[in-house]
């Protein structure tokens, strides 16, 4: 984009600074603006704020431009370091806070590291998600059928069509027990639903995705290889997706899709709880 600026953003947080970039990532995302990001956890000291805050300025000194500052700090002596610098900074929680203190009639209590830290509140939660990565990376790629009963998801699609980064998404970010299984092109001949699936009809979801992208994919992977060549892609995608509609399987191009907007998708589709951890 010709006219595209360029700006540098801070996410600064006491804790993992994840909840700072994702609400700072979707504000942003509203503008035509080219980011250099800096990302600082764990920011609990006077002193690391004052470095930070040094940086902020000298950005500022140089380019004549604030920086723009999304934070999320508890202790106000590191908060006004931050504050008090050259930087546009923006509290990613003040505008909620407010609010949500006169509609519930208590005060906040401010914890260190509430959202993503590992607490006595949280430790059933947090061994959930592990045993899901587990389970999802013990299933992953048809590497096992065993113990389906407990998966909650289970994609099915063609090789390079985001099946394993989307089940790992929904075992990290919601600890949903995700199986992946991958129809090949020794497949293609007599395709069919395998019969340990058949049982579990009501958690099966397909994944599809336009032939030249895969192709396009396929190559940097195999570059020149039948795998990658267009025509067999157009072969496995034909087949699968009449494979879907012949067992009323629910399914989804990813081809212009995040692996976000797929893992969404899955849970709505297939009705399942989205946890949050």
């Amino acid at each position: 984009m010709e006219n595209q600026v360029t700006r540098v953003v801070f996410y600064v947080s006491d804790g993992t600074a994840i909840t700072a970039e994702a609400i700072g990532h979707a504000v942003l995302s509203q503008y035509p603006v080219s980011l250099t990001q800096h990302i600082l956890p764990f920011v609990e000291t006077v002193e690391r704020a004052r470095e930070i805050r040094t940086r902020i300025d000298e950005i500022y000194a140089r380019s004549g431009r604030r920086p723009l500052v999304f934070y999320s700090i508890v202790a106000a002596e590191v908060r006004e370091q931050i504050v008090a610098s050259q930087g546009f900074c923006q509290d990613i929680l003040a505008a909620l806070v407010s609010p949500l203190q006169e509609e519930l009639g208590v005060p906040p209590q401010s914890t260190l590291r509430r959202t993503h830290g590992l607490t006595k509140h949280n430790f059933e939660r947090y061994d959930a998600r592990i045993a899901a990565i587990d389970y999802t990376l013990a299933h992953d790629d048809g590497m096992s059928l065993r113990q389906l009963d407990q998966a909650e998801a289970i994609l099915l699609g063609v090789s390079r069509c985001g099946k394993t980064p989307t089940s790992l998404y929904l075992a990290m970010q919601f600890g949903i027990r995700a199986v992946n299984y991958p129809f090949i092109a020794d497949d293609m001949d007599v395709l069919a639903l395998p019969p340990g699936l058949r049982p579990h009809h009501d958690k099966l979801f397909g994944l599809t995705i336009d032939p030249e992208r895969l192709a396009v994919i396929r190559e940097e992977r195999r570059s020149g290889s039948l795998y990658a060549s267009l025509r067999q892609c157009r072969l496995e995608i034909t087949e699968v997706e009449a494979l879907y509609r012949r067992h009323g399987i629910p399914h989804l191009n990813t081809t212009n899709h995040s692996v976000e907007e797929i893992s969404t998708k899955v849970i709505e589709m297939l009705g399942l709880e989205r946890r949050m951890f």
